[in-house]
């Protein structure tokens, strides 16, 4: 039976990683976390382990994965087919910094990982202390034994692309990127749905408890097996699209695997979203009214809503700041509007990277 749908509320797996602090409580405003150190919330996840539930309405207790494979036209988008929910998104504190770590892309996952899809990602930033920088790819001419040596040392300076994060750049990371981020960086993050990773830090993020060099030096053999020394993304302030009023549209990236914008709606505007595609709707500002044919939502800060492809119909109604990510058809939601707004390729392009 096909359900009748709304703008779903999912559960949010909390991670406590060694590099969290109080920042998505403090800064973002996110309310009901646990006491301490949180370093991600899974806003939308169906990675095992971490996989979301439906919590308010009818669907309550239907998992994202049991909707994913029994409606995908309805959940996701009309003629999608897959296992499990495809995108994946999080709200990260980068109190400290985060491990340098690469992710497998596609075809090194299936072939290395046994796994069926790698982990592109981007992240915007919500928020970076003045001179926050990341590690992004590796600077030219560095070779595997150099890489290596550096790993080891942990002189990653030596050998990684060390650039600013500013508030309201984006980076889109492909997979095969090695990347880190921090410290005092606030992020909205947006992926692949997977959790693979090899990492080259002495120490497991979770706890911080050391990692047995034998098992350190073949992490980092892992790492440069999956390492591709041509990625090279740049931080990115988005494309604005005209304005409409008083809205504020940003395209922050778009790629084969998902799109991210940002929108900024001055008080009582009201503007339509879009429909016929899974939305996921992430909110970087204070509380947003969400009206749909499923009825009318308040978005609280640091929440988000997932909304089905197969809503008829939805709008949001400033004051908003809200975040959208979708899987994009890249001509028809991208390069076509762009194209018309004045952007050349090159600016295009650099939204996926490139």
């Amino acid at each position: 039976m096909t359900p009748r749908w709304y703008p779903l509320r999912l559960s949010t797996p909390v991670a406590r990683h060694v590099f969290g602090g109080r920042a998505i409580a403090d800064r973002l405003g996110r309310r009901g976390l646990p006491a301490g150190r949180i370093a991600e919330t899974w806003e939308v996840s169906d990675v095992d382990g971490r996989g979301a539930e439906v919590v308010a309405g009818p669907l309550a207790g239907r998992t994202l994965r049991e909707l994913t494979r029994a409606h995908p036209d309805e959940l996701v988008g009309p003629g999608w087919r897959g296992d499990r929910f495809p995108l994946l998104t999080k709200f990260i504190d980068g109190t400290g910094m985060l491990p340098v770590h690469v992710h497998a892309d596609d075809e090194t996952a299936r072939r290395l990982e046994g796994e069926p899809n790698g982990k592109t990602e981007a992240w915007h930033v919500l928020d970076a202390a003045p001179g926050a920088t990341a590690f992004i790819g590796t600077r030219e001419g560095v070779d595997r034994a150099e890489l290596r040596s550096a790993l080891l040392a942990e002189d990653f300076g030596s050998v990684l692309r060390e650039l600013p994060l500013r508030p309201g750049d984006t980076v889109y990371v492909p997979g095969r990127t090695p990347h880190s981020f921090g410290p005092d960086a606030l992020i909205h993050e947006i992926e692949q749905t997977s959790d693979i990773q090899q990492h080259a830090m002495p120490w497991n993020m979770q706890d911080g408890s050391p990692v047995d060099p034998e098992q350190r030096r073949a992490n980092v053999e892992r790492l440069l097996d999956e390492w591709d020394p041509a990625a090279r993304p740049h931080p990115t302030p988005g494309l604005r699209l005209p304005p409409s009023g008083d809205a504020d549209r940003v395209l922050c990236c778009a790629g084969p695997h998902f799109a991210l914008e940002r929108w900024r709606l001055g008080t009582g505007t009201e503007r339509e979203l879009p429909a016929g595609r899974v939305l996921l709707l992430s909110n970087a500002g204070g509380v947003a009214r969400v009206r749909s044919a499923g009825g009318d939502d308040e978005l609280e800060p640091g929440r988000t809503l997932l909304l089905p492809a197969a809503l008829e119909r939805a709008s949001i109604t400033g004051p908003a700041d809200v975040l959208l990510g979708y899987l994009p058809d890249l001509d028809r939601d991208v390069r076509r509007p762009l194209l018309a707004a004045g952007y050349g390729p090159e600016a295009i392009a650099a939204l996926h990277g490139g």
